[in-house]
């Protein structure tokens, strides 16, 4: 959506629908507080309405993936989807903030952003030593992990799923000028590289009967996770500082 012609923001000195090519994305975070044309505004509530939508359908999407996975994992004795679920559910956690930013709570939003982070890093770090070690022993131990369509089925809607999330989370995220989002992005592209491993490990399973490849799928996992965790620990929250944004 265009602004009038030759309008130009004193603040970001946007002059087009997008916030994207805004001089100063930290002061143009929250349009309430920016003398961007009302064009502007109405066009990024609207963008920041979708980002909210995607949210919603990532964490009910996470939400099927922890059921599925973990419930089938427990099953089928695969640690490989136990640890493909129990990362889904660090996932909605990390969801739930960026949904609440997103929302634009201003009511201490910071403080819950950082308890969540906490929680976040914590949860990480267990999933590694938790899943990693009950894989070594059950390797050790002979347990074979079974074969299982339905889980077959989980990760395959995962790697349908997870592509069309990231791409959309995205292109809010760039188009806002807005963190979260873009964050938010990360993590649905690391859950599709960690269902494409997942995927992978169970059909080998089902078509040739090779149970040990499902223990070298949950490393690759873990190995993402892993990654994940030494980013989380690492470095701070990148909208922790930001403005909230205006309630859609």
């Amino acid at each position: 959506m265009a602004v009038p012609l030759g309008y130009v923001c004193s603040t970001c000195e946007c002059s087009d629908g997008s916030c994207e090519p805004c001089l100063s994305p930290r002061e143009c975070a929250n349009c309430a507080s920016c003398c961007c044309s009302s064009t502007h505004m109405t066009w990024r509530l609207g963008r920041i309405r979708q980002g909210l939508l995607i949210e919603y359908l990532s964490l009910g999407w996470m939400a099927v993936e922890v059921a599925g996975s973990i419930g089938v994992g427990l099953l089928s004795s695969s640690f490989a989807l136990l640890a493909f679920g129990s990362d889904s559910l660090v996932e909605i956690l990390s969801g739930l903030a960026v949904t609440i930013h997103m929302k634009g709570d201003s009511s201490g939003h910071e403080s819950l952003s950082e308890r969540t982070d906490k929680l976040t890093r914590f949860l990480l770090v267990a999933l590694i030593l938790v899943i990693g070690g009950a894989a070594i022993y059950s390797y050790t131990s002979g347990i074979k992990p079974e074969s299982s369509v339905l889980g077959i089925a989980v990760a395959f809607g995962a790697v349908m799923v997870m592509p069309l999330l990231w791409v959309q989370k995205k292109r809010i995220g760039r188009e806002t000028n807005c963190a979260s989002p873009s964050n938010d992005a990360v993590m649905s592209a690391t859950c599709f590289l960690m269902a494409l491993a997942l995927l992978g490990g169970l059909l080998i399973n089902y078509f040739f009967g090779i149970t040990w490849v499902d223990y070298i799928a949950t490393g690759i996992i873990l190995t993402f996770v892993g990654k994940e965790t030494v980013e989380a620990i690492g470095s701070p929250r990148s909208n922790a500082n930001q403005p909230a944004l205006t309630q859609p």
